[in-house]
Formats: C-alpha cells, structure tokens, sequence
C-alpha cells in the first residue's frame, strides 16, 4: 500500500518518539512467518510492555537518527521488523530468543540496549539472565540477610545473658 509523503513524515515523526522512549530495541528478519505466528510474537511482546512493528527500512533509519537505535542501521536491510521495548529488556530478549528456537523463520539481526549495540549472542545472554523481578526479588533477600543475622546476634548475645543470669539467681537460691 502506497503512502503519501504526510503519512511518511507522520509514521517517522511517531517511531522517532516511541525509539527515544525505548531501554531496547531489537531488529529481527521475519521473511517466512505466517501472520499466525507473527500474530502470536505481537500478543507474547505485548504482554511485557512491547511492540512490534514492521516498518520500511528507510522510513526505520529516518526515525532512528538521533536515538539509541541509531547504530543499527548497518542491518536495517531486507525484511526486517523492529521491536521496541520501553521497560524491561530481558523478557522481549527472552521471547524473541524462545521464538527463534521455535520458527527457524524468525532472524534476531541485531539489538541495543540503551544505546550499547548487542549481536545475536549477546541477546541469548541476555535471554538467560533471571527476569527484572527475579532479580528484585534476589536483590531484597540479600539485604534483608544482613540485618535479620544481626537481630540473630543480638538476640544470642540477649539469650546468654539471661541465662547467666538465671544461673547467677539459682545459685544464690542454693547459697
């Protein structure tokens, strides 16, 4: 469907603003898959806060002057879609790294993660860390570690006093 220049300067203008607000993007090949499956990547995206969109590669390299994505564009070439994600970038890493595995179809070209370029191997590093929860809630126990085994200590310290203490008591009862 042909596009007049309006709706040209108008998608880069909205894909400039969503690439700004991006932690992560992602540029995958998706030649091959059916809109069933494509269907099925967006709905999983979706789910953590991201998007999918396919775009013309030279409309995508217009938009991404002056974001993170910028230094992308060597594989802005062929088919290609870009996913965009605004909060976590491990889950769309994940999902896009699950995806692959299942449809051979589906390509992860290259990605940035607030501005720091990743290659294919990055990415599936990135897709085996724990998620941003996980993480939180690993971060929480370690420190409320410290201060639990201090309370422990203090309580020890409290509970052989008193036991001394009540020794001290028992063998005035006896003198």
């Amino acid at each position: 469907m042909k596009m007049n220049r309006q709706e040209k300067v108008k998608v880069v203008s909205e894909l400039h603003e969503k690439l700004k607000s991006a932690k992560a993007s992602f540029l995958v090949d998706y030649k091959g898959l059916d809109v069933k499956s494509m269907s099925a990547l967006r709905r999983e995206l979706r789910e953590v806060n991201t998007e999918l969109k396919v775009v013309k590669n030279r409309l995508l390299k217009l938009a991404s002057k002056g974001t993170n994505t910028e230094p992308i564009q060597d594989v802005m070439i062929g088919p290609s879609a870009i996913v965009i994600s605004y909060e976590d970038v491990i889950a769309p890493a994940k999902i896009l790294v699950n995806f692959s595995k299942e449809n051979e179809n589906l390509k992860i070209k290259k990605g940035q993660v607030t501005g720091k370029v990743i290659d294919f191997e990055k990415i599936k590093q990135l897709a085996e860390l724990p998620s941003r929860e996980q993480l939180l809630a690993q971060t929480l126990s370690v420190m409320m570690a410290v201060p639990t085994s201090f309370v422990r200590v203090l309580n020890g310290v409290i509970v052989k006093f008193l036991n001394i203490l009540k020794a001290i008591e028992e063998q005035k009862k006896e003198g």
